[in-house]
């Protein structure tokens, strides 16, 4: 396999964003249909580089194949798109029929979500587990929300040591999971600033008291609209096949349920918090890009290893 050869499918592989499951039987398809081309263009007379030059001509460039690619294997099931939105219509749910005073059925709904997010960790990481793993981190956030109620010495001592633990635990999980497809970890974080905004409109002293669960009480049927509205966008996610879609898709919808959540808590935000929101949620859709393109530059080349095995074998014993 030549260099030119390698680069084309390396970054082809890397663009598809194919399961792994699909992966390695897409990507040897791709290959020996690319060897059979080139052989078929030798024996009509032209030299190995000039059959490949006109090969990858004919196939197009590595964005294209790629895009055709991704559209052909990334639209999910509707058993995929049922367990992706569930995790937002359990909490839609819990709000909507005021199940969340009930500890029972929230520590329920906590444990199911928690249970199901590492086995699906553990098992592949199919796609509709990260709609699970952004729930994960409520319980980072209740401790951290916990030690404010420590007495004010502790809360010195316990404070600056929870923070960069839990950014740690975030960023660990973003990085996993941008290996695979940022848009994924977009997708895992996309609750988090609705979450932070109801937060805010509830007790914006950062402490529950008998008043913030007056408020929830009050604002309950549109929390749990809120989460439904994220369900129909992880449904509509995950049936759609245009990656461009998909993003704009995610930027729309974080962006007009934040909005509502502003709407409906009647003058609870104002509008410096709306625009720290507004910021968390831009930092949702652009970090883990960013974090994507990083980890690539630094990430050993898939099919150049395979290519040196296969020079390898060819070498005589």
């Amino acid at each position: 396999m030549t260099p030119e050869l390698t680069q084309y499918l390396e970054n082809i592989r890397h663009k598809s964003k194919l399961d792994d499951s699909d992966e390695t039987e897409v990507m040897s398809e791709l290959e020996t249909h690319i060897e059979d081309k080139v052989q078929e263009l030798m024996e009509s007379g032209l030299t190995e580089e000039e059959a490949l030059q006109r090969c990858l001509g004919q196939m197009g460039t590595n964005k294209l194949v790629a895009q055709q690619i991704y559209e052909a294997y990334s639209q999910g099931s509707w058993k995929q798109v049922i367990l992706t939105s569930m995790p937002h219509l359990l909490f839609g749910l819990l709000f909507a029929l005021n199940w969340w005073q009930h500890i029972g059925w929230l520590s329920l709904v906590l444990l199911l979500i928690i249970v199901t997010a590492i086995y699906g960790w553990w098992h592949g990481k199919p796609t509709w587990v990260f709609s699970w793993l952004g729930y994960t981190l409520l319980p980072v956030l209740a401790v951290g929300l916990l030690l404010i109620y420590l007495p004010k010495g502790w809360s010195l001592l316990t404070i600056p040591i929870y923070i960069p633990l839990a950014l740690w635990w975030l960023f660990h999980i973003i990085i996993q999971t941008s290996r695979k497809d940022w848009l994924f970890s977009s997708l895992m974080l996309l609750p988090i600033p609705i979450i932070l905004g109801w937060f805010l409109a509830i007790s914006s002293e950062g402490k529950f008291t008998e008043y913030s669960l007056q408020r929830v009480y009050h604002f309950a049927p549109w929390i749990g609209a809120s989460f439904m509205a994220l369900a129909l966008t992880i449904a509509a996610f995950i049936r759609l096949r245009q990656r461009w879609l998909r993003i704009g898709l995610l930027a729309a919808s974080g962006l007009l349920t934040l909005t509502l959540v502003v709407y409906y808590t009647t003058g609870r935000l104002n509008t410096p918090t709306f625009m720290g929101l507004t910021l968390v949620m831009w930092g949702v859709l652009l970090v883990p890009p960013l974090l994507e393109r990083y980890l690539r530059s630094g990430r050993p080349r898939f099919w150049t290893r395979r290519g040196e095995r296969n020079i390898k074998s060819e070498r005589p014993i």
